[in-house]
Protein backbone atom coordinates (compact mmCIF):
# COMPACT_ATOMS: atom_id res chain seq x y z
CA UNK A 1 0.00 0.00 0.00
CA UNK A 2 1.47 3.22 -0.98
CA UNK A 3 1.11 6.34 1.28
CA UNK A 4 1.32 9.73 -0.64
CA UNK A 5 2.15 11.56 2.60
CA UNK A 6 2.36 10.88 6.08
CA UNK A 7 -0.93 12.30 6.98
CA UNK A 8 -2.40 9.44 5.16
CA UNK A 9 -1.37 6.99 7.69
CA UNK A 10 -4.19 7.83 10.53
CA UNK A 11 -6.85 6.67 8.51
CA UNK A 12 -5.19 3.98 6.57
CA UNK A 13 -4.30 2.12 9.84
CA UNK A 14 -7.55 3.00 12.01
CA UNK A 15 -9.37 1.41 8.83
CA UNK A 16 -7.22 -1.06 8.55
CA UNK A 17 -6.63 -2.02 11.86
CA UNK A 18 -10.63 -1.82 12.20
CA UNK A 19 -11.13 -4.41 9.81
CA UNK A 20 -8.51 -6.76 10.71
CA UNK A 21 -6.38 -6.87 7.41
CA UNK A 22 -3.35 -7.70 8.79
CA UNK A 23 -2.30 -7.69 5.20
CA UNK A 24 -2.85 -3.62 4.82
CA UNK A 25 -1.59 -3.12 8.21
CA UNK A 26 2.11 -4.60 7.50
CA UNK A 27 2.29 -3.54 4.06
CA UNK A 28 2.00 0.54 5.82
CA UNK A 29 5.96 -0.75 7.48
CA UNK A 30 9.47 -1.06 5.84
CA UNK A 31 10.52 -4.49 5.29
CA UNK A 32 13.19 -4.53 8.26
CA UNK A 33 10.51 -2.28 10.46
CA UNK A 34 10.21 -2.30 14.23
CA UNK A 35 6.82 -2.14 15.79
CA UNK A 36 5.55 -2.27 19.41
CA UNK A 37 2.44 -3.68 19.95
CA UNK A 38 -0.40 -2.64 22.59
CA UNK A 39 0.34 -5.44 24.21
CA UNK A 40 4.16 -4.78 24.68
CA UNK A 41 5.31 -7.43 22.25
CA UNK A 42 8.69 -6.02 20.13
CA UNK A 43 7.85 -7.34 16.38
CA UNK A 44 10.68 -6.77 13.59
CA UNK A 45 10.10 -7.07 10.24
CA UNK A 46 7.06 -7.94 8.76
CA UNK A 47 7.05 -11.26 9.27
CA UNK A 48 7.14 -11.07 12.94
CA UNK A 49 5.14 -7.73 12.56
CA UNK A 50 2.38 -10.21 11.08
CA UNK A 51 2.42 -12.75 13.19
CA UNK A 52 2.16 -10.18 16.16
CA UNK A 53 -0.96 -8.51 14.65
CA UNK A 54 -2.17 -11.76 14.38
CA UNK A 55 -2.05 -13.56 17.71
CA UNK A 56 -3.80 -10.21 19.01
CA UNK A 57 -6.20 -9.78 16.77
CA UNK A 58 -7.47 -13.56 17.39
CA UNK A 59 -7.74 -12.90 21.31
CA UNK A 60 -8.32 -9.65 23.00
CA UNK A 61 -8.84 -7.44 19.47
CA UNK A 62 -11.03 -9.65 18.09
CA UNK A 63 -13.84 -7.00 17.71
CA UNK A 64 -11.65 -3.71 18.02
CA UNK A 65 -12.64 -0.70 16.64
CA UNK A 66 -10.15 2.35 16.47
CA UNK A 67 -11.62 6.01 16.66
CA UNK A 68 -9.30 8.81 15.56
CA UNK A 69 -8.59 11.40 17.66
CA UNK A 70 -5.97 13.94 17.93
CA UNK A 71 -3.03 14.08 15.15
CA UNK A 72 0.38 15.51 14.99
CA UNK A 73 2.41 15.27 12.70
CA UNK A 74 6.07 16.64 12.30
CA UNK A 75 8.47 16.77 9.58
CA UNK A 76 11.73 15.69 11.19
CA UNK A 77 14.54 15.93 8.21
CA UNK A 78 13.49 15.90 4.68
CA UNK A 79 12.06 12.82 3.88
CA UNK A 80 11.80 11.99 7.36
CA UNK A 81 8.57 12.75 9.23
CA UNK A 82 6.68 11.64 12.97
CA UNK A 83 3.28 10.76 13.04
CA UNK A 84 1.62 10.94 16.22
CA UNK A 85 -2.17 9.79 16.55
CA UNK A 86 -4.35 9.17 19.50
CA UNK A 87 -6.90 6.60 19.23
CA UNK A 88 -9.94 4.99 21.13
CA UNK A 89 -10.48 1.77 20.92
CA UNK A 90 -13.01 -0.19 21.92
CA UNK A 91 -14.70 -3.55 21.48
CA UNK A 92 -11.62 -5.18 23.55
CA UNK A 93 -12.48 -8.74 24.90
CA UNK A 94 -11.42 -9.76 28.61
CA UNK A 95 -10.28 -13.38 28.67
CA UNK A 96 -13.78 -14.42 29.34
CA UNK A 97 -15.10 -12.57 26.45
CA UNK A 98 -16.99 -9.63 28.24
CA UNK A 99 -16.11 -6.30 27.10
CA UNK A 100 -13.34 -4.50 28.53
CA UNK A 101 -14.82 -1.25 27.61
CA UNK A 102 -12.65 1.41 25.85
CA UNK A 103 -8.75 2.79 26.09
CA UNK A 104 -6.79 5.25 24.98
CA UNK A 105 -4.07 4.74 23.11
CA UNK A 106 -1.19 6.51 20.79
CA UNK A 107 0.14 5.75 18.17
CA UNK A 108 4.08 6.54 17.38
CA UNK A 109 5.26 6.03 13.81
CA UNK A 110 8.70 7.13 12.25
CA UNK A 111 8.45 7.00 8.47
CA UNK A 112 10.46 7.36 5.50
CA UNK A 113 10.04 8.57 2.07
CA UNK A 114 11.25 6.01 -0.69
CA UNK A 115 10.63 6.74 -4.10
CA UNK A 116 7.78 8.99 -3.54
CA UNK A 117 5.62 6.37 -0.85
CA UNK A 118 5.90 6.81 2.93
CA UNK A 119 6.59 4.04 5.49
CA UNK A 120 6.63 3.30 8.80
CA UNK A 121 10.11 2.54 10.23
CA UNK A 122 9.37 2.13 13.86
CA UNK A 123 6.22 2.69 15.77
CA UNK A 124 5.21 2.27 19.05
CA UNK A 125 0.91 1.56 19.49
CA UNK A 126 0.88 1.84 23.14
CA UNK A 127 -1.94 2.40 25.67
CA UNK A 128 -2.44 5.74 27.22
CA UNK A 129 -2.02 6.13 30.90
Amino acid sequence: MSLPNPEALTKTFSNAFSAHDIDALVDLFDADADFLSLTGNWAEGRAEIAQTLRAEMSGAFARVKLVTGRTKVRPVFPGVTQVMQRYVLSGILHADGTDAGRIGAVLSALMTRVDGNWRIVSASFTGEG
